[in-house]
């Protein structure tokens, strides 16, 4: 690649704090949130124009249980269990029984109730602004440099988390990283207006979306609370791209564009109300599920996690299934705590069902140890989000956003504790943060 030589130049700091969050989806924020409730001083970086990330720039608006698979233990509270009370009071949730999709959420109002956590929290947030480089200074790292529209400034701090979803400071720390050898592709979220009572749309898009281009998928979607007329759907992935990278992003994003029409065009084609449905919004930024990875202390694998294996420093529990949506073909395979397991080929044939366990016996919840976000280069750093270190099928179920939550979560608090006890990442109190995770409001440690 050509080069040139940018001049030396002095840079203005925007802000010196304790904590420096770069990415502002829930994850990052509640890290944020979490932190300050516990008294540091927190900045907070989001390139897009408001939280929430996936939830709400990409339009995705499931939750999953906040309990164990029996539903007779809580095990997921904390700001997740809190924001559902919060929409609650406003009519912008709907709850359901089934277990892979608790909560639907209006992601409009989520929008707001997030804004609100950053004003009462007393967050220095930068929105519209884009993380640029770590600052390091004889080999520590001391802050992050940024760009917006008041051109390039630094934040200094005394801790720095990546919650960037991709791990862009890890990757510019040179921290170790690896894809996974399938990984799995972006969707394109849009909501849709219209009257769709008795449609069938998987079937109509299995059997005629060819016609308009679409290639054979598998997709799904569902209500918005207070909109009987308005649904969001997420019917087709973006194949054979990496959205780590530049072009890649940019070529999925416009490839998810072109997908929503020809959704639009097919349904319309074949629908009894001709024309009758139409583009209510398309996601500001594509639903990405993967892309790059992170080493770190402990990387989850999926017997442990199936299996429900207890670590002493435990940080965050969930019971969402293993979750691959394919990067071949068109399929998607789930695989539940209970031992069964469902591979989907298409959009509309039956599911071919296995047992990937023997017995009746089974696991009612798993576990996620602090050591999988512990790097062991740099003191003050942690990552938290998706970059997590994590086998295919363990990454699978860790990567919804109920769980990412918890870890955002985990993050804040281990950041005040390592500034509180001057203590790098590693040798951190597990206990004390398990403690300060439950005195805020996060479901017991068991």
């Amino acid at each position: 690649m050509q080069t040139i030589h940018e001049p030396a130049r002095n840079t203005p700091v925007a802000a010196t704090v304790n904590l420096c969050v770069i990415g502002g989806s829930c994850t990052g924020l509640f890290a944020a949130v979490r932190a300050a409730r516990l008294g540091l001083s927190v900045a907070i970086v989001e390139k897009q124009s408001g939280f929430g990330g996936i939830a709400t720039s990409g339009l995705v608006n499931i939750w999953h249980s906040l309990h164990d698979v029996d539903h007779k233990q809580q095990i997921i509270a904390g700001l997740t269990a809190e924001t559902i009370a919060r929409l609650d009071k406003r009519q912008g949730v709907e709850r359901s029984d089934n277990v892979n999709s608790a909560y639907r959420l209006d992601t409009e109002l989520l929008k707001i109730e997030l804004d609100k956590y950053a004003a009462e929290s007393g967050l220095q947030a930068f929105l519209h602004t884009m993380y640029a480089a770590p600052y390091l200074a004889d080999g520590a790292l001391k802050g992050v440099f940024i760009e917006n529209k008041d051109g390039r400034q630094a934040i200094l701090a005394d801790f720095v988390i990546d919650a960037s979803g991709d791990g862009d400071v890890a990757r510019d720390l040179a921290l170790p990283a690896y894809r996974l050898p399938h990984m799995q592709p972006p969707t394109p979220g849009f909501k849709l207006l219209g009257d769709m009572r008795g449609l069938d749309i998987d079937s109509i898009l299995q059997a005629h979306g060819a016609e308009f281009g679409l290639a054979d998928d598998w997709g799904w979607g569902g209500k918005i609370p207070g909109s009987p007329m308005l649904s969001f759907r997420a019917d087709t992935h973006v194949f054979d791209v990496d959205c780590s990278k530049a072009t890649d992003l940019t070529k999925a994003e416009m490839e998810g564009r072109k997908q929503i029409l020809a959704v639009l065009d097919t349904l319309n084609a074949y629908t009894p109300n001709a024309g009758g449905l139409q583009l209510a919004a398309i996601c500001s930024y594509i639903g990405i599920r993967d892309s790059r990875h992170f080493d770190s202390d402990y990387r989850l694998n999926a017997h442990d996690l199936l299996n429900g294996k207890a670590f002493p420093d435990a940080i965050a529990f969930g019971t969402y299934r293993v979750d691959i949506h394919h990067a071949d073909d068109a399929g998607i395979t789930f695989r539940d705590l209970d031992g069964n397991e469902y591979i989907h080929h298409d959009r509309t044939s039956p599911p071919e069902r296995r047992r990937w366990r023997t017995g009746d016996d089974y696991a009612r919840y798993y576990q996620i140890p602090f050591a999988a976000l512990v790097q062991r280069q740099y003191s003050n750093f942690l990552m938290a989000g998706r970059m997590i270190n994590a086998d295919m099928d363990a990454f699978g179920a860790v990567r919804v956003m109920v769980n990412l939550n918890q870890i955002g979560e985990a993050a804040g608090v281990a950041a005040y504790t390592a500034v509180a006890d001057g203590a790098p990442v590693w040798a951190l109190d597990t206990a004390k943060i398990q403690r300060l995770l439950v005195q805020g409001g996060s479901a017991a440690v068991v």
